[in-house]
């Protein structure tokens, strides 16, 4: 249920039960706990109580615990195949980007000098890249949460880039249509426009999948 909340919507008691395959009882006393413990927050809305994660760190929490423990299910239809293989290609975690697609992007910079290779520090040259992408990092410098954070993806089992600066390039990705969500959940896919600015402007080659119509 919390990986499920990892895509940043508010979810109700009922739909989580679902998603886990749960009673709808046994899912309300694991989310109270959840909510009491300061993991998760709740809001009731009518005869419906929406749950999210509490904030960002515990965010970043819950992809570290992943990645340290086997979470991933074996697929049970060619469908659950096909969202997994998704999922490890390129998903939100939270707000800012995971997958094969957050750990390119987080190694590209590295090479580029953007951010260290000790500790993920933005690096001059990178406030000066975000700043031409329009990202203001002096605005979003102050806040609470790092400017960037290390998250070891639960996939790829290496890191990708967290804290504000990756929400806030995760944000200016999907505003400019470089990925696009798929379907309801945390998987995104890489556009056409999107493999040409990130081969441009990180030197990554990115392959575009190609859908029916």
């Amino acid at each position: 249920m919390c990986l499920a909340l990892l895509d940043g919507r508010a979810w109700t008691a009922g739909e989580l039960a679902k998603h886990a395959g749960v009673a709808p009882s046994t899912a309300s006393a694991h989310l109270t706990q959840l909510v009491r413990g300061g993991i998760l927050a709740d809001e009731h809305q009518g005869r419906h109580r929406y749950l999210r994660i509490a904030d960002a760190t515990i965010a970043g929490l819950l992809e570290d615990i992943a990645a340290h423990v086997n979470v991933v299910d074996v697929p049970r239809s060619l469908k659950e195949s096909v969202q997994a293989n998704a999922l490890s290609k390129a998903r939100t975690c939270y707000d800012h980007l995971a997958g094969k697609l957050g750990v390119e992007i987080a190694d590209a910079m590295t090479r580029r000098g953007l951010v260290t290779d000790s500790g993920f520090a933005l690096t001059g040259p990178g406030v000066t890249w975000l700043g031409e992408l329009g990202i203001d990092v002096e605005a979003i410098r102050g806040g609470r949460r790092p400017l960037v954070r290390p998250c070891l993806d639960w996939t790829e089992r290496r890191f990708h880039l967290a804290g504000a600066s990756g929400a806030a390039f995760c944000e200016h990705v999907l505003k400019r249509k470089w990925v696009q969500k798929v379907g309801s959940g945390r998987a995104v896919k890489v556009t056409a426009t999107g493999a040409q600015a990130f081969h441009d402007l990180l030197g990554i080659d990115i392959a575009v999948t190609k859908t029916g119509g």
